[in-house]
């Protein structure tokens, strides 16, 4: 008796195996992406602001909450050592990464000056400030 040659086929083993990396991989970033939003944050309003559309992926967000605490995802942080994050940023990257201060609306200017002070002592001169355009629940007007 012959046996039956097999048909041949295609392995799928390695391709599921790089889609469950994929999905893993997304699920992740994802949730980095969440945690390094500070939600206590209420932001000065801009109903006028243009919305940025494009983003640079190098973006720092710089984050001073209403007692002037300095943060980046979270990390709260003196601007002794704000400014050598910065300065290792400058190093990797170059002096064109844009520095984004995300400042409480209760916060005081001093500790917002802080953070503009640490970018200017590095040469960071992209610095931008983060607003509202539109209230919770309110549509944009």
């Amino acid at each position: 008796m012959r046996k039956k040659a097999e048909e041949p086929g295609m392995n799928m083993t390695p391709m599921i195996d790089v889609v469950f990396q994929l999905i893993i991989f997304f699920v992740t970033t994802v949730d980095l992406e969440k945690k390094a939003i500070d939600e206590n944050l209420k932001m000065a309003m801009a109903p006028h602001g243009v919305a940025v559309e494009k983003k640079d992926p190098r973006t720092v967000f710089v984050d001073v909450d209403q007692n002037g605490r300095i943060s980046i995802a979270r990390t709260y942080m003196s601007p002794a050592m704000l400014r050598v994050i910065l300065r290792k940023a400058v190093s990797q990257h170059g002096q064109t990464i844009p520095v984004v201060i995300q400042g409480d609306g209760r916060a005081k200017h001093e500790a917002v000056k802080q953070v503009m002070d640490s970018c200017a002592a590095v040469g960071l001169w992209k610095v931008k400030f983060a607003a509202t355009k539109e209230i919770a629940g309110k549509p944009k007007s």
